[in-house]
C-alpha cells in the first residue's frame, strides 16, 4: 500500500511544470497587506510567478524563461479556498433526510452505515470522496480537512487513497474510539498513508459529550501524543446542551489551541469567554447549519472575544462545496438576525474566513492561505466576465455576491494545475460520477428498503 501511494506522490509532483508564470492579472488578492493595500493584500495589473510547488514573485512584468504561460488577462487571482470541515464521502448520500433537523438526519442517514451489514466497502468510500475532491477543485477549494466517520479500517483507506488521488491538500481527522486497536490502526494510518504524503495532515477526531466520555479522554491523549489537532462537533444543535460539552472537554484536557470546534452554534457568552482564554479554534458551516435547522453562530460575539473562525462546507448536509455560497450564507444570516447590514462579518471578512483565517486556525499559514513568496502555490484565478458576475463594478464584493464554481477557471494545489480553463485535469469525470452512483444506488437501497 505504502509503495503505491508513495508513487502516486511522485508522479504527481511530475506532473507540475518546474515554472509557470501567470501573466497580466488585472487584480491579485494576495491576502497579505505587506505586498498589496489594504487588508487584501490588493495589487493591479501584475504576474504571479509559481516556481514548481512554490510561489517565486509576485509583481509587474516578470520574467521567467521556459516558463510555462498563463494567461490572466481581465482575471482575478487569489489563494485558494480553505475548507476547515468537510465529510467527503457524503456525497453518496446528497438529497437524504432533507426534512430532518442533525438528529433526524444522523438516524437516517449516517447512523445506519456504522452497522457492519450495510456500512461502506473501500471502494464505495473511495468512490464516493473522490467525487466530492472534484467538486471542490470545481468550486476552488485548496485545501479541505475530511473529517472522517471511519467506519471501518477498510473505510479509512478508501478515504484516505482518493484524498491522496485528488491532488488536494488535506487534513484527515479519523473519528477514534478508545479501543486500542483502534488507536493502534490510528497510528498506522498516520505513519504509513498520512506522514509520507507532503499534502496531508492527520488529526484526531472525536465527540465531546458524557456518553462518549471515555473515548474523548482518549482522544484528547493521543492527539497531544501525536502533537496533533483534536477535532470535535461542538453544540450544533440545541438539544446536545444536555451533553455537557464543555465539562467533558475540561475533564479530558482538551481545551487549548489544538482543539478545533465544529459549528459552535449554542454557545453562552460564558463559554465563548472560555474558546477564547485557550485559543480554541471554531469552524463555522453556514449551509449546513441551515439545511439541518441548527441556528445561527454568534459571529459578531465570537469576534469581540478573539475566537478564530474558518469556514467549512460540512458534506451532505450542504448538499454543495460552493464556498462562494458558504461565504454568502455566513455574511447573509447574521444580516438577517441582526437587521444590520454593518454588522460582523462585512465583504472582506468572509474573503478572510475563507482563506487566511482557515489557514490560521489550522497553523498552515506558513504555508498557505496567503499569496507570499515562498509559500505553497495554492491558487485559483477567476474569470468574471461571466453573465453571473460581469459587468464590472466592484470586484472585491462580486467575488462574494456574484462569484460561483463557473468562475473559477485555474485551480492550482502545489503549482499543479487542477483545473485548467475551466476544466478539470488529469481525471475522468464521468468514470468518478459512475462508481459514485454504483456506490449511492447500494447505500440507498439498504438505508432505504
Amino acid at each position: 500500500m505504502l509503495s503505491v501511494i508513495a508513487g502516486s506522490f511522485c508522479a504527481l509532483a511530475l506532473a507540475a511544470p518546474s515554472k509557470t508564470l501567470i501573466r497580466g492579472a488585472a487584480l491579485i488578492f494576495t491576502m497579505d497587506s505587506t505586498i498589496g493595500t489594504g487588508e487584501l493584500g490588493v495589487v493591479e495589473n501584475a504576474d504571479i510567478l509559481l516556481d514548481r510547488d512554490k510561489i517565486a514573485k509576485v509583481g509587474k512584468n516578470l520574467q521567467a524563461n521556459g516558463a510555462q504561460v498563463v494567461d490572466a488577462t481581465g482575471k482575478i487571482v487569489m489563494p485558494g479556498f480553505v475548507d476547515v470541515h468537510n465529510h467527503l464521502w457524503q456525497s453518496l448520500i446528497r438529497g437524504c433526510g432533507t426534512d430532518k433537523n442533525l438528529m433526524g438526519w444522523l438516524d437516517a442517514c449516517v447512523f445506519p452505515l456504522f452497522n457492519p451489514n450495510i456500512t461502506l466497502t473501500e471502494t464505495e468510500a473511495y468512490a464516493g470522496v473522490r467525487l466530492s475532491t472534484l467538486d471542490l477543485i470545481n468550486t476552488g477549494i485548496t485545501t479541505t480537512v475530511d473529517w472522517s466517520h471511519a467506519f471501518t479500517p477498510q473505510f479509512v483507506r478508501g478515504n484516505v487513497r482518493a484524498l491522496s488521488d485528488s491532488g488536494l491538500r488535506f487534513v484527515f481527522a479519523y473519528l477514534g474510539t478508545a479501543d486500542p486497536a483502534s488507536i493502534a490502526d490510528m497510528k498506522l494510518v498516520k505513519q504509513t498513508m498520512i506522514d509520507p504524503n507532503p499534502r496531508a495532515t492527520f488529526q484526531v477526531a472525536s465527540h465531546p459529550s458524557e456518553a462518549f466520555r471515555s473515548d474523548l479522554i482518549a482522544m484528547s491523549k493521543l492527539a497531544k501524543e501525536l502533537g496533533v489537532k483534536l477535532h470535535v462537533h461542538l453544540l450544533e444543535n440545541i438539544a446536545q446542551r444536555e451533553d455537557k460539552a464543555f465539562d467533558v472537554l475540561k475533564e479530558a484536557n482538551a481545551l487549548g489551541p489544538d482543539l478545533l470546534g465544529a459549528h459552535g452554534i449554542h454557545l453562552t457568552d460564558q463559554e465563548i469567554n472560555t474558546l477564547a482564554e485557550h485559543d480554541v479554534r471554531i469552524l463555522h458551516n453556514p449551509l449546513s447549519n441551515m439545511r439541518l435547522a441548527s441556528g445561527v453562530i454568534r459571529l459578531p460575539e465570537l469576534k469581540q472575544a478573539g475566537v478564530q473562525v474558518g469556514l467549512g462546507i460540512d458534506g451532505g448536509t450542504n448538499d454543495t462545496s460552493d464556498m462562494f455560497n458558504d461565504m454568502r450564507a455566513a455574511l447573509g444570516l447574521q444580516r438577517a438576525i441582526s437587521l444590520q447590514a454593518g454588522i460582523f462579518p462585512r465583504v472582506a471578512d468572509v474573503l478572510r474566513m475563507a482563506t487566511v483565517d482557515g489557514a490560521k486556525l489550522l497553523d498552515m499559514f506558513d504555508r498557505i492561505g496567503s499569496l507570499t513568496p515562498g509559500k505553497k502555490a495554492d491558487l485559483i484565478i477567476i474569470n468574471p466576465g461571466n453573465v453571473n458576475f460581469a459587468p464590472s463594478f466592484d470586484w472585491v464584493n462580486q467575488i462574494v455576491f456574484n462569484g460561483q464554481p463557473v468562475n473559477v477557471e485555474w485551480v492550482f494545489v502545489d503549482g499543479r494545475a487542477l483545473k485548467g480553463k475551466g476544466e478539470l485535469t488529469g481525471v475522468d469525470a464521468e468514470t468518478v460520477v459512475e462508481a459514485a452512483q454504483k456506490a449511492a444506488t447500494r447505500i440507498r437501497r439498504d438505508l432505504l428498503p
